[in-house]
């Protein structure tokens, strides 16, 4: 049994919504863990479209996915949340003291007076290849994210992907790998040039090796992985030796395991009020693409507005019977103390 999480808010999401809620609740003195199923900050934004230019962010006539995400990352900088990416909540349940305890596919286990689901459409579920027969080696030696990376140390790695997690895991584990191989249907990549620029370096020293062409097949028993059957771009099949592999084919988005926490949905959407941007289970919030409410607008901006007013509503939760003074950035000394800046 791991430890137990005690803190003031678990928000479950670390996209835009769910960034912008650690802000606000920070300015109140609300500490927060942060639990998404990727293994970075973003969300859909970082995942799905980190190039693609958004122009309607306030003030931000024109910004991207990743740099939209690296502001909001810096401005929850002072408030110290702690951020557990690669963990899907499996587990939310009331406790009899009011608050929430919640669990993790990783075994994290959580304590909070406030849970805020800022889940965007639901949680991103990797795409399965078509491959036969992967189901019998699926957490034995082929893995669609990396939980632990010392649990892939000294073995034959074979990352399938073009995208940039294929080319960030490629770069993180090949130091720790006996063997490590990359392989994509192409000589062209979806990730960050910078990343490319070193993978390529490291094949060129002889460190890892790329290749071209699909997977067909995977050998080995028990589970365990030998190698995996490819054919090339040239028509010819070959096997890559491996014991561990990781495809990364992109994500779907699926509701997942909120549509067990005893909520009131709503064609698979949280329902909230537009007051408090409160679930029908009082203490747990939603905000972002995951609820919805009469006028709801998907904006990122929407979502914004949301995490402001379910942040004092939070406050009143955390500190039952206290008067909230509001105060704004511009002209309060204790905020502006608490940023950093006064």
């Amino acid at each position: 049994m791991s430890d137990v999480i005690n803190t003031d808010a678990v928000i479950v999401g670390a996209g835009p919504c769910g960034l912008f809620a650690v802000f606000e609740l920070g300015l109140l003195d609300i500490k927060c863990q942060v639990i998404d199923i990727l293994d970075r900050p973003g969300g859909q934004c970082a995942e799905l479209y980190p190039e693609k230019p958004i122009y309607d962010i306030p003030a931000l006539p024109i910004v991207t996915g990743a740099e939209l995400t690296h502001r909001l990352m810096e401005q929850v900088k002072p408030f110290h949340a702690d951020f557990h990416f690669n963990q899907m909540v499996t587990e939310l349940k009331k406790l009899g003291d009011g608050g929430f305890e919640l669990k993790t596919d990783g075994g994290l286990v959580f304590r909070s007076k406030v849970v805020v689901i800022a889940a965007g459409g639901g949680s991103f579920q990797p795409k399965k290849p078509p491959i036969p027969g992967i189901d019998a080696y699926e957490g034995i030696s082929v893995y669609y994210s990396v939980k632990k990376m010392e649990t892939l140390r000294g073995r034959d790695v074979l990352i399938v992907g073009g995208g940039d997690s294929a080319l960030d895991w490629t770069l993180n584990l090949q130091p720790i790998a006996r063997s490590l191989t990359l392989l994509h249907r192409r000589d062209e990549f979806r990730a960050a040039p910078d990343s490319v620029k070193k993978m390529r370096e490291l094949v060129a020293a002889g460190k890892m090796q790329f290749k071209t062409g699909q997977v067909t097949g995977l050998k080995g028993e028990g589970g365990a992985l030998s190698a995996a059957t490819v054919k090339g771009n040239d028509g010819q099949v070959f096997d890559i030796a491996a014991n561990a592999m990781l495809p990364f084919f992109g994500l779907t988005m699926k509701l997942g395991p909120v549509a067990d926490w005893g909520l009131n949905l709503h064609e698979n959407l949280i329902p909230v009020d537009t007051a408090k941007f409160e679930s029908s289970v009082p203490g747990i919030f939603a905000i972002g693409d995951i609820n919805t409410y009469p006028g709801k607008l998907k904006l990122i901006l929407s979502g914004f507005h949301e995490a402001a007013l379910m942040a004092q509503q939070a406050f009143h939760i955390k500190n039952p019977g206290e008067r909230l003074l509001f105060q704004y950035t511009t002209s309060s000394s204790s905020l502006q103390k608490k940023l950093g800046v006064a």
